[in-house]
């Protein structure tokens, strides 16, 4: 075991706040992220529970619900390029819901061809509840949405844009971030939706290419030929693009990011004031290492050494802790995604902020003379 860390174990007591620091600041960073990629991963749930490796829509479509209608027509643009394999209508577009025990809530309509292979099927239904969806008026909402969003609780019959509606079962995983995602067939929606979706218009062409990888190049392809009117995204581009734009509309991730910086900003002190007294606390011990001919900078270097272990012991620590609490809010209804590049960044983040408080410890290393052993 190194010198550095046989202090750091002897003196384990004095090291112990900026331990604790730099596991607050890793678990904070942490979860703050976590939070907010789990909290917009919302906003592109259409995309994300499809099988669908191509989205065509209106010219720079920002989100998923911020699609316009296009012709049919572009379903011949779409099959005639080099890769993809079939090419199916979606429909998605806002409409009025009506509660059974009065008043209304904004509600966003997504209907699908109901095949089994269809690719705008949503992934969370069941055989027995595409089969139901097949009948007029028949929809699917999140069980989260029955109650407290759509009053599904009480007597009297839903209806959409004025005209009745059939909730034939509830899915999990379908949670929106504004208006509630409402399942339904293709048939369906156009009922629904009468003169706002004409019969030869549709929101989305949902397209299945050779390879989700092929999809990148046929969405750039398209885009170049017919990008004056259409726009062309793969499904994992077009998920990120609606995540984005809700991240920068909302300023949500400003907020989150500033609280993860003073979280930051309170380790850091932390950590450095701890390291500084931890250092100041053994002057004698590197007075003497000083005074039997040991480089100043072999004893800055030691310290540099301190604050990376405390950084990374500090990690170490934060780890349990952050899955414990994504557990605790995954029973509340909250999703924390604590994916590996979350994860790698924190690590960096955090040891590197205990290496910078490292660096101002080493004040009082400079202080440090020989000559101290002699008052």
């Amino acid at each position: 075991m190194s010198y550095a860390l046989q202090t750091l174990w002897h003196e384990r007591q004095r090291y112990a706040s900026g331990v604790l620091a730099v596991t607050f600041s890793a678990v904070l960073i942490a979860l703050q992220c976590g939070l907010l990629l789990g909290l917009f991963k919302i906003t592109s749930i259409p995309v994300d529970n499809t099988t669908a490796d191509l989205w065509v829509g209106s010219r720079e479509v920002s989100s998923v619900d911020l699609g316009k209608p296009i012709p049919v027509s572009y379903v011949s643009r779409v099959e005639g390029t080099p890769g993809v394999k079939s090419v199916e209508l979606y429909i998605a577009n806002f409409a009025n819901f009506s509660k059974p025990g009065g008043g209304t809530e904004l509600c966003y309509l997504l209907g699908s061809q109901l095949d089994g292979d269809s690719a705008g099927l949503p992934a969370m239904l069941t055989a027995d509840q595409r089969n139901a969806l097949t009948m007029p008026g028949a929809i699917i909402v999140d069980e989260s949405d029955m109650t407290k969003r759509l009053g599904l609780d009480q007597d009297g019959k839903p209806k959409i844009n004025g005209k009745d509606v059939k909730v034939v079962g509830t899915v999990r995983g379908l949670k929106s971030l504004a208006a509630p995602w409402v399942l339904c067939s293709e048939h369906t929606a156009r009922y629904l939706l009468g003169f706002l979706m004409p019969g030869d218009h549709v929101t989305y062409l949902l397209a299945k290419c050779e390879s989700p990888e092929r999809a990148w190049a046929i969405a750039a392809e398209l885009r170049s030929q017919y990008g004056s009117d259409m726009g062309a995204y793969a499904a994992e581009e077009f998920s990120q693009r609606s995540r984005l734009y809700w991240l920068t509309r909302t300023k949500a991730g400003v907020a989150i990011g500033y609280a993860a910086l003073l979280g930051l900003i309170v380790g850091s002190v932390i950590t450095a004031q701890t390291l500084y007294s931890a250092t100041a606390a053994n002057a004698k011990e590197f007075a003497i290492l000083l005074a039997l001919g040991v480089p100043r900078w072999r004893i800055s270097l030691m310290v540099m050494v301190q604050s990376f272990w405390v950084g990374v012991i500090g990690v170490a620590l934060a780890y349990p802790v952050c899955l414990g609490l994504r557990f605790g809010a995954r029973q509340i209804g909250a999703d924390v995604d604590l994916r590996w590049e979350v994860q790698l960044g924190t690590v960096v983040v955090t040891v590197g902020m205990a290496l910078v408080s490292g660096v101002f410890a080493l004040r009082s290393v400079r202080q440090i003379e020989p000559m101290s052993l002699l008052r």
